[in-house]
């Protein structure tokens, strides 16, 4: 399988990092148009409208409705925000340090019941037995030492906490020109990973439910996405786009689960850039507060564009490595 650790030396390069860079700013408008217009993929749009005209032989004179990109614009970023909201209070909750120093005493209970049942994205995960490539990830869980489990949850946090109130006043997130600037890469190291428990997705994901103004989500679709901005483009990768993970044994395709975080958030914090000059030219209110809303929204639309042929990349895999 390629990539079982980490990516290539060659895709820190400077030289790499821009190549990736000129290819995501090419595409980036195309897919914020269509992001726009179609309201985040909830409205049709003129191509969607005449295709289904020539489906069902409608000949119509009708005027094709307006859109105001503005508005709609405005309706994505409220409707996003709000949804990422719902269960926000829970992680709050979840990731307050002082109590979570208390569970030290019963870290068996700090898995088997804080962990299990009112952690939103590993209880919606162990509960889906639906999805049998999820198996693996449960039969992790079960064996995973709780003590493990809250030590690196304590650090993730800690991290956090520490990154809000003393890393992120010497950041300029406008202003990044390099992975090294954005002090992440602390992140990588082992004290904030429980192997085949959590990895990048569930560690970013605890951090973006902290502080959205911070951290990126490196969700799946998020990966995704950066391979389509990308125009699925090797660059000088000797293997296959940095942002795949190919299982040779059965010949199925999915996102790179090992992706660094910090790389990720490179390039995550330069499409926040180019997010906020498109909401300057709309004039629509870019809500620092939840900037990396805005790019997991717009990232999760990017995927969303293509996801017949994800899920056909996807269709043999057993386990496609969320965590």
């Amino acid at each position: 399988m390629y990539y079982p650790e980490k990516i290539e030396d060659v895709c820190y390069k400077k030289q790499h990092i821009e190549q990736v860079l000129r290819v995501i700013e090419k595409n980036f408008s195309k897919y914020f148009d269509d992001y726009v217009k179609t309201e985040k993929g909830n409205l049709l749009d003129d191509e969607d409208i005449s295709a289904l005209a020539k489906k069902f032989r409608i000949t119509t004179t009708k005027k094709k409705p307006k859109f105001d990109n503005k508005s709609n614009l405005d309706n994505i970023i409220n409707y996003e925000i709000e949804q990422y909201k719902k269960d926000r209070k829970k992680y709050l909750e979840l990731l307050d340090l002082e109590t979570l120093k208390e569970y030290d005493t019963d870290t068996g209970f700090f898995k088997d019941t804080i962990l299990r049942n009112h952690c939103p994205i590993i209880h919606h995960t162990l509960q889906n037995k639906n999805a049998k490539e999820l198996d693996k990830y449960r039969f992790e869980f079960n064996k995973a030492d709780p003590t493990e489990l809250l030590e690196t949850i304590i650090n993730i946090t800690e991290f956090a906490y520490e990154y809000k109130n003393k890393l992120s006043k010497v950041i300029n997130f406008y202003n990044i020109n390099s992975v090294e600037e954005l002090l992440l890469s602390e992140l990588e190291e082992e004290e904030y990973i429980v192997y085949g428990v959590i990895g990048g997705g569930i560690k970013s994901h605890f951090l973006f439910k902290l502080y959205p103004d911070l951290f990126a989500y490196r969700s799946r679709d998020a990966v995704w996405a950066l391979w389509y901005l990308t125009d699925k483009n090797k660059f000088d990768c000797e293997q296959d786009s940095e942002f795949l993970m190919i299982n040779l044994n059965d010949n199925t395709t999915q996102q790179n689960y090992f992706y660094p975080y910090d790389l990720f958030g490179f390039y995550a914090v330069k499409i926040l850039n180019l997010l906020k000059e498109k909401f300057k030219h709309l004039n629509v209110n870019f809500n620092e507060s939840y900037r990396f809303v805005i790019v997991d929204s717009f990232l999760s639309f990017v995927a969303q564009k293509h996801i017949d042929e994800i899920n056909l990349l996807k269709s043999k895999v057993k386990y496609d490595g969320y965590f």
